[in-house]
């Protein structure tokens, strides 16, 4: 019996060593002249609520801490971050019309407050991206600005 659990041990030690050999591609390129934060005049503290709870998932530019680089941690935040930027980039902005822009203002918004986003994984992880109703708040007051001067440059 020993000899047994001894050998399932070694066996699944050895497949974790060989699990770390195939990471998927890190989501860290430069920040363009699409993104958000380059688009748009953002305040300061909407800016750090962006970078704190949505910017990981939903842009081009993840900040990886160390056990991101494990797997099969590593390929559950990959997944996180496809998935993520599937739904919303802010990476790529700029290719979007003020239609979608402000469709994507409001999704946000509404995630947000729903308790959707960002995810209770990612919450549980990274402290500072637990929104207060304040932080909630303040990311929905802007996005309604932000939408309502998008709607009025359209105008014009």
């Amino acid at each position: 019996m020993k000899k047994i659990l001894w050998i399932i041990v070694v066996i699944l030690f050895v497949g974790f060593v060989v699990a770390q050999f195939f990471q998927p591609e890190k989501n860290n390129a430069e920040i363009t002249a699409d993104h958000i934060l380059r688009q748009e005049t953002i305040p300061e503290n909407v800016q750090v609520i962006l970078k704190n709870a949505c910017l990981d998932c939903h842009s081009n530019t993840t900040d990886y801490l160390w056990f991101h680089h494990i797997a099969p941690v590593s390929w559950m935040i990959n997944d996180h971050i496809v998935n993520g930027k599937d739904e919303l980039n802010l990476s790529e902005w700029g290719q979007s019309d003020v239609f979608s822009k402000m469709d994507m203002l409001d999704e946000m918004c509404e995630e947000v407050e729903d308790g959707n986003m960002p995810l209770k994984s990612y919450r549980t992880i990274h402290t500072k991206a637990r929104l207060s109703e304040e932080e909630k708040k303040i990311l929905c007051d802007w996005s309604e600005k932000l939408t309502q001067e998008l709607m009025a440059a359209s105008v014009n």
